[in-house]
């Protein structure tokens, strides 16, 4: 597991505690933990991915590159920390605490979970807030 920031100004903390969670999210799904890297960047950058990538042109808050093969769970996690920030301010939580959700949104998708239709998104928001409530730092 591996954390990037390209984004300037900003330091990941707790960087162990995360990776130790993010397993045991994955584990708990019955996988097993491949490489994932997760890249904190600017709206700008994120959008240039979403437009490269997936031919989407506007801002999203993560995107999700799965590499998962068989059991073990692999994939590159783009998170907009712009995004994350209004989010957090929009919801009223701490940028960490929208940051952590928008981490194990990812790591739920690089475990298969979809959230297109209403019974998917509502699954997943499910699982988002039983390991949220798992995080301990």
């Amino acid at each position: 597991m591996s954390f990037q920031s390209n984004y300037s100004g900003y330091r990941l903390k707790h960087k162990r505690e995360l990776s130790s969670w993010i397993k045991s999210a994955i584990e708990t799904e019955k996988l097993m933990c491949g490489t994932i890297t997760i890249v904190l960047c600017s709206d700008d950058q994120l959008l240039e991915v979403n437009r490269q990538f997936l031919q989407h042109d506007y801002y999203t808050d993560i995107i999700t590159f799965q590499y998962t093969d068989n059991q073990k769970v692999s994939g590159d996690l783009m998170i907009s920390l712009d995004r994350v920030i209004e989010n957090a301010r929009t919801f009223k939580v701490s940028t960490e605490k929208e940051l952590h959700r928008v981490m194990i949104h990812g790591v739920l998708h690089l475990c298969g979970y979809k959230d297109k239709r209403k019974t998917d998104k509502e699954l997943m928001t499910k699982k988002e807030n039983t390991y949220l409530r798992k995080l301990v730092l």
